[in-house]
């Protein structure tokens, strides 16, 4: 049972106990897991603190949800590090080829807990959620989610967008992205918003890069959860 009286949150409680049953093998890839009600009543807290305790265990990796089936424990995945940093603008440019963007949403939003951490947000600070799919001659090659601190990064929110990210950072803010920390590379499906915007059929195989970016100093300028046409891209590790 959880400790009502604990300094660490309930939802944190709750998140551990599943994770620590899943990293133990109690609960194994496939099995689905209680629904939020029922979870909410085993453990006598609210949905609320139930939904996010398992909100971050999906964007973690440990559970995935299928829509109007439930949830399930995700499949381990094999961690292999790597050091990547080229923006997409420049890629296309080293490879002969034209980058545009069309800007899909630009909003302030309330960060996760990841985004605190990952970001480095300080207490109250929002993020800015800009989401654009980027073009390589014309063609759909990427959806790219980026998340900003809204506090440092607000004039975002005044910029068109269409262009590189990293060259409007550097001229107006006089901030240079120079490299990645976090980064993971995997192999996903499109799903209903991804076949729509990279105008590809159900399944398509997809990357899927979750990376933080930095700057010269070491601070990080944005989160970026990117999705990237399989038969399009090519990833090389220099060292």
């Amino acid at each position: 049972m959880l400790r009502q009286d604990d300094q660490i949150p309930l939802y944190v409680q709750l998140k551990e106990s599943i994770r620590g049953s899943i990293v133990n093998g109690e609960l194994k890839f496939g099995d689905k897991i209680p629904t939020e009600l029922e979870l909410s009543e085993e453990y006598k807290i609210s949905r609320i603190t139930v939904r996010k305790a398992i909100e971050e265990l999906v964007e973690e990796g440990y559970l995935v949800k299928r829509q109007g089936k439930g949830t399930f424990v995700n499949k381990r995945k094999i961690e292999r590090k790597i050091v990547h940093f080229l923006g997409f603008s420049d890629a296309c440019k080293a490879n002969g080829m034209k980058a545009s963007s069309k800007v899909i949403k630009k909003e302030i939003i309330q960060p996760t807990s990841m985004d605190k951490k990952m970001l480095q947000l300080e207490d109250g600070d929002a993020v800015i959620y800009i989401q654009r799919v980027r073009y390589a001659n014309d063609s759909p090659i990427m959806i790219e989610n980026n998340y900003f601190s809204y506090k440092t990064y607000h004039s975002l929110l005044n910029e068109s967008l269409k262009g590189s990210l990293y060259n409007l950072l550097e001229e107006k803010l006089g901030i240079k992205p120079a490299g990645s920390g976090e980064l993971s590379i995997e192999i996903v499906r499109a799903g209903e918003e991804e076949m729509g915007l990279l105008n590809v059929g159900s399944g398509e195989p997809l990357f899927y890069m979750d990376s933080t970016i930095v700057d010269e100093n070491g601070q990080p300028v944005h989160r970026g959860k990117q999705y990237i046409l399989g038969d399009s891209y090519k990833f090389i590790l220099k060292k």
